[in-house]
């Protein structure tokens, strides 16, 4: 996939991110749907964040994991402006990298093991947009349990239905 492929759809992506880290009450951050989950705040900052850290990776050609913990968020706004910055590192990362620097081998590794080897299109496909998937269907989930209305993603929600 190119660059200029991978684009449009993130931005889209982005957008709906956007919509449901609106959403999120900041005096909701320490609930947690069951004891080994995570808590709403660190979710929602993970989501928020998370693009921009992972696209960075892909700058190099190598990365450690070490396994620290991400950025936290005090509010509402803070989710929003880590995703603001976040879609702004993912298009400077990948506008750099270009279709040739996507095509380049990217490793991950903990511990001295390696756990993945595989193009750097790859790491951006899986990290900035399946994993993103993953946890903002978690966190609309989360969302609904605690009753706020979630939006429309990719049609009507139950929430925002014109056809209700």
């Amino acid at each position: 996939m190119s660059v200029a492929a991978f684009l449009p759809e993130f931005e889209m992506e982005a957008a709906i991110t956007r919509r449901l880290l609106e959403r999120v009450p900041s005096d909701k951050f320490a609930w947690k749907p069951h004891a080994k989950s995570m808590a709403l705040g660190h979710l929602a900052m993970h989501l928020a964040s998370g693009p921009g850290q992972y696209a960075s990776w892909a700058l190099q050609d190598t990365l450690a994991l070490t396994g620290e913990p991400g950025p936290t968020a005090a509010s509402t706004a803070d989710l929003l402006a880590a995703h603001d910055a976040g879609v702004a590192t993912v298009k400077r990362v990948l506008n750099t990298l270009g279709d040739a620097g996507l095509a380049k081998m990217w490793s991950a590794s903990a511990g001295g093991k390696t756990l993945m080897t595989v193009p750097k299109i790859a790491l951006v496909r899986r990290m900035v947009l399946n994993h993103s998937y993953h946890h903002r269907g978690q966190l609309s989930v989360y969302l609904r349990l605690l009753d706020v209305p979630i939006p429309a993603m990719y049609g009507p929600s139950a929430d925002e239905n014109p056809f209700a």
